[in-house]
């Protein structure tokens, strides 16, 4: 049934970074036309790729909230598909109000971005989190400080006391990376190995998915453990959470329970707190310990860039389907059934 719908009349959008690689490859063999919205400055990278149809060509990204560029769109149906980096560039009131629809529950993005509702649902879901630090002065022991936002580790540093605190803070603020330290959001540090799991959940079949796990590289925090000790000690060490590029991982196969049901009840709270809910791909980001333990520090309500690991699949979503399934393949496939049952107000905002 689906080979029969011309999907060519419907095509699949995105920004020229983060994976909007994976994305349109995975739009084009699910047989849609493809644009990517792209900056001048990376337009000869882009270029290289064929199942790449059209373009829109911008100095910068924030451009596309003129109404001159979005004239440049088809007029054929288009999608917009949401990752970090449009979340980087944006506020959130922009990106509800962009005039094109999205994939997924773009309103769900607010909760992504802001500290203290991100905290809330994944607390209501009964996810174990880890204890927020209301205040500098409250700092007793190793914390982690972070940016609101997609910030792709960038400006994270550790704190262990208020002094450790201020140091780290005013050194964001002369970089201008912050304004004050209002911008920044503190946390319990938890000792163990940061895992991403990443997940897609169709409306349509009424259920979750695991697509992937990954974990990151991130510097200069990964790259500490090529210095020696000693001299470690001897020299003035200041390591940022920057992620430079991911890797694969295979959890041991007797956590996959708690995995599903962690995802399940992240999923059924976003229904009840940002009606519909978290259509498509999204991540629950956090730390095993010694035990086993899964603490989620993070979620990310759209699709993360961990997943341009698995373009030709992962081992999980061997395990669910008889093709090669990137997740930007999986976000067409969803897209194609919605088109043909007449479900698109499932997935769409």
């Amino acid at each position: 049934m689906l080979s029969r719908t011309n999907f060519k009349d419907h095509t699949i959008c995105t920004l020229g970074s983060h994976c909007s690689l994976q994305v349109l490859k995975g739009a084009k063999d699910e047989g849609f036309k493809t644009l990517l919205i792209c900056e001048k400055k990376r337009e000869n990278l882009y270029r290289r790729f064929s199942f790449i149809d059209d373009f829109i060509i911008v100095d910068k990204f924030r451009d596309i909230l003129k109404k001159t560029v979005f004239q440049k769109l088809p007029n054929e149906k288009v999608y917009m598909i949401p990752h970090g980096t449009l979340i980087s560039n944006f506020q959130i009131d922009e990106i509800e109000n962009l005039g094109v629809p999205f994939f997924g529950n773009k309103y769900i993005l607010r909760w992504e971005a802001d500290r203290e509702l991100k905290q809330k649902l994944m607390q209501q879901a009964k996810l174990s989190t880890p204890r927020p630090i209301k205040n500098k002065k409250m700092i007793k022991k190793l914390s982690i400080v972070k940016l609101h936002g997609a910030a792709g580790g960038k400006g994270y540093f550790l704190a262990w006391n208020e002094r450790s605190f201020y140091e780290g803070c005013n050194k964001l603020i002369k970089q201008k990376v912050i304004r004050s330290e209002d911008d920044l959001y503190i946390q319990e540090y938890i000792l163990g190995i940061p895992v991403y799991l990443q997940f897609f959940y169709s409306p349509i079949k009424k259920n979750t998915e695991l697509i992937g796990i990954d974990r990151r590289y991130e510097s200069d925090i990964d790259g500490i453990g090529r210095i020696p000790a000693h001299i470690q000690q001897n020299i003035n060490l200041d390591p940022s959470y920057n992620v430079i590029g991911n890797f694969p991982l295979v959890l041991r196969e007797s956590l996959l329970q708690e995995v599903f049901l962690l995802a399940d009840r992240f999923v059924d709270v976003t229904k009840q707190l940002v009606y519909p809910g978290i259509p498509g791909p999204f991540c629950l980001e956090g730390v095993y310990d010694s035990d086993g333990n899964f603490t989620v520090f993070e979620f990310s309500a759209r699709i993360v860039a961990g997943t341009n690991l698995f373009i030709n699949g992962s081992p999980y979503s061997d395990l669910l389907f008889e093709e090669p399934m990137s997740m930007g393949r999986r976000i067409a496939r969803e897209l194609k059934m919605a088109i043909k049952t007449n479900m698109l107000s499932k997935l769409v905002t």
